[in-house]
C-alpha cells in the first residue's frame, strides 16, 4: 500500500532530484513533488508559506522558517524536520540608495527601513543582525513594509510600524527616497539600475566575518509537514528527511563539472566558498543546525514575534531529533 504525499518546494539546484527523478523513493511513498513558488507564480503557482500555514493546501511544503516558528507557537498543526531549503545572509541583503552617505548598518538609528513584511524571515534575520551585530536599536526605526503576513499577528507597543499597500514596490520607493534603506530577499527593482546599492561596500567581506564569528550559514526556510499527515504515516519524517539528504548528496556532484551553470565561473566560486564558509555550509539535521536555530529564536522572540523563547526541538519530529 502507498502512501500519497504532496509536497511543494522551490525549483532550486538542491531540489533538482525531487524533479528529475534521479531520487531513490521508497515504493511505500507516492510523492507528488510540486514547484510552487512564494513571490513569483511558477509551475503550480505562488504564495506556498500561506498555501500551506494558513491554507493547509500541502502534505509537506517548504516554508518561512519565522512564519513557521510563529505558527508553532501559536499552536498550530504543523512539524518540521531540519531540512533548509534557502540560506541568506542578511548582509547581502540590505540596500540603499546609491547617492546615501549611510555605509554602515549603525548608521540606519532612527532612519526608515523597508521590508517585505515584518515576519519575513529575512526581515526577522536582518532586525536581529542589525540590533545583535551592529548595536542598533531596533524600536528606534520606522519600519515600512507591506501587509502581507503570513501568520497574523499584533505588534507590541514601542514598535514603528508602517504598513503600505501590498503591492508597493519597495526597490522604487528606495530609489525616490521614501525610505532611507531596505532589507529584502530578493534583488529590488533598482539595483540593476544603478539606482540603489548594497549597504556594505564588500557584502562578502562582511558575510565572511559574520561567519567567522558565528559559524553559521543563516537558515531562511524549513520543511513543515501537517500533523494529521505525520499521525496517519508515523514513519514520515524519517522517510523525508532522509529524500533530503539523498538531494542534497546528488546535487553537490553538480559542478563537478565546470560548465554546469551559465555562471562563468561557478566552479571557482563553490572552490571560494569552501575556503570561507566550509566544505559543508548547508548541514541537514538538528545537531550542526542547533547554534544557528537557537540564535534565530532569539531574534522572534527578542522582535516579539512569539511569547516565550522555543527550545529547538518542539520545532521538530520526535523521530527525528537524533539528526
Amino acid at each position: 500500500m502507498q502512501t500519497d504525499i504532496s509536497f511543494a518546494i522551490d525549483r532550486y539546484d538542491r531540489h533538482f532530484p525531487f524533479f528529475d527523478g534521479t531520487l531513490d523513493i521508497p515504493a511505500s511513498l507516492n510523492l507528488t513533488v510540486l514547484q510552487a513558488g512564494e513571490t513569483s507564480s511558477q509551475r503550480d503557482g505562488a504564495h506556498r508559506h500561506k498555501r500551506m500555514l494558513q491554507d493547509g493546501e500541502f502534505d509537506a511544503a517548504e516554508v518561512s522558517f519565522s512564519s513557521f516558528i510563529m505558527a508553532k507557537a501559536r499552536g498550530r498543526p504543523f512539524t518540521a524536520i531540519p531540512a533548509f531549503p534557502r540560506r541568506l545572509f542578511s548582509q547581502t541583503q540590505m540596500y540603499v540608495p546609491t547617492e546615501s552617505n549611510i555605509s554602515e548598518p549603525s548608521a540606519l538609528a532612527g532612519k526608515r527601513i523597508g521590508l517585505q513584511s515584518f515576519q519575513t524571515t529575512l526581515a526577522v534575520l536582518a532586525k536581529g543582525d542589525l540590533a545583535h551585530e551592529y548595536g542598533v536599536d531596533l524600536k528606534s526605526v520606522q519600519w515600512v513594509t507591506r501587509a502581507n503576513e503570513t501568520v497574523a499577528f499584533e505588534p507590541k507597543p514601542g514598535w514603528n510600524i508602517e504598513y503600505v499597500a501590498a503591492d508597493a514596490d519597495l526597490g522604487v520607493m528606495l530609489a525616490n527616497g521614501d525610505i532611507d534603506a531596505l532589507f529584502f530577499s530578493r534583488a529590488p527593482s533598482t539595483l540593476e539600475t544603478g539606482a540603489v546599492r548594497r549597504l556594505f561596500p564588500d557584502p562578502k567581506a562582511a558575510c565572511a566575518e559574520f561567519f567567522e564569528r558565528n559559524g553559521f550559514f543563516p537558515i531562511m526556510h524549513v520543511i513543515a509537514l501537517k500533523d494529521e499527515v505525520i499521525a496517519a504515516n508515523p514513519e514520515l519524517p524519517q522517510q523525508m528527511l532522509a529524500l533530503y539528504e539523498q538531494a542534497k548528496s546528488i546535487a553537490a556532484t553538480y559542478m563537478d563539472d565546470p560548465g554546469w551553470s551559465q555562471l562563468s565561473w561557478a566552479r571557482m566560486a563553490r572552490e571560494e566558498q569552501a575556503k570561507l564558509l566550509g566544505a559543508d555550509a548547508w548541514p541537514v539535521g538538528l545537531a550542526p543546525n542547533r547554534a544557528n536555530i537557537e540564535r534565530f529564536i532569539g531574534y522572534s522572540f527578542a522582535q516579539e514575534l512569539i511569547d516565550r523563547r522555543l527550545e529547538p526541538e518542539e520545532l521538530f519530529h520526535d523521530s527525528v531529533l537524533k539528526s
